[in-house]
């Protein structure tokens, strides 16, 4: 098969396109035949060599999946080849098959996509649990979401605003801030005029009362300023590629609550919750609650060109490759 490898860290226009022997699922692990993986920002930083966690080299890039079932293990029960589904991959996904366990397999809506379901686990779980187990929101709450317009901002809108908030977005174009408004946003803004801190507390009168923060730097800074007493601030990355700190001082005035969101090493502790939150991701999928948008798709064998387009900031929504 067909693969994109990664035998050191780099950038990822070096990683090599490969054919390797196809896996074999072991005990507890189903072989999907891909058509559709998605890209996200930590793909980049785990090509480099920079995210927290560093597999063992030479590795296949890629976490999200969908395609049809090709082969079952030992001991899998409720799968049978053919099932349409979504997995979170074991190997990597950027390739024409991918091993995953059963227990993070899911069989998608009749309805959905396979590029739709291969963008939706990892950012939807995401913010899933970072408003259920992370904290919660109450209706007629403010949210600001940060970098709204990509995949895990345009889950946070769609779920939070399904969740009653009234939602402000912030992105960096004038494409980017209409997509905002389409996904249901009451205001958007842009986080290259530093006015946005004014215009947040302006629209909010107190403040926003929950901010999600997925870029870090001097963002996560300027969000200290238009918090809501009270508030909750969520940290859920660094695509921006600084990691913040605070003075301690901005927590105890306000007396605000800073919370880290870690969906992957949450559910190492709790292997039940990806199954349950996915049962109910779905039911807002067919009640049109929320949906992901998939602005490009590029073929497997572009995978370069589209780590590229989403590196430098050009992409809305979710990119996926097609296989």
């Amino acid at each position: 098969m067909k693969a994109w490898r990664v035998h050191e860290f780099c950038e990822p226009e070096q990683m090599q396109l490969e054919d390797i022997p196809v896996p074999e699922p072991k005990a507890g692990e189903v072989r999907i035949r891909n058509h559709a993986a998605a890209l996200n920002f930590f793909d980049i930083l785990l090509i480099q060599g920079k995210y927290q966690v560093k597999p063992p080299r030479p590795f296949t890039p890629g976490s999200e999946v969908a395609g049809t079932i090709d082969a079952v293990g030992e001991g899998v029960e409720g799968f049978a080849v053919g099932d349409r589904v979504q997995a979170s991959a074991l190997g990597g996904s950027y390739a024409e098959y991918s091993l995953a366990a059963a227990a993070k397999t899911f069989k998608i809506p009749d309805a959905m996509s396979y590029e739709e379901a291969a963008a939706m686990l990892v950012i939807y779980q995401t913010s899933y649990f970072t408003f259920t187990k992370r904290t919660t929101i109450t209706p007629g709450e403010w949210l600001l979401v940060h970098a709204a317009a990509g995949g895990v901002g345009m889950s946070a809108m769609q779920i939070g605003k399904a969740m009653g908030a009234r939602v402000i977005a912030t992105a960096g174009s004038k494409e980017k801030l209409d997509f905002c408004m389409e996904q249901g946003a009451e205001a958007a803004l842009n986080y290259r005029d530093a006015s946005w801190v004014d215009e947040v507390k302006k629209i909010t009168g107190r403040g926003a009362n929950v901010i999600y923060d997925p870029v870090g730097g001097e963002i996560f800074d300027l969000s200290t300023k238009c918090i809501a007493p009270e508030g909750r601030l969520l940290v859920i990355g660094f695509a921006g590629g600084t990691i913040p700190s605070i003075a301690a001082n901005r927590i105890l005035l306000k007396n605000i609550s800073v919370i880290g969101s870690y969906w992957g090493g949450y559910c190492e502790l709790h292997p039940e919750f990806m199954a349950e939150a996915q049962a109910d991701l779905f039911a807002m999928y067919e009640a049109g609650k929320i949906k992901p948008i998939v602005s490009q798709t590029f073929k497997l064998e572009e995978a370069i060109t589209a780590l590229q387009a989403l590196g430098t900031r050009r992409t809305i929504g979710k990119v996926v490759l097609t296989i």
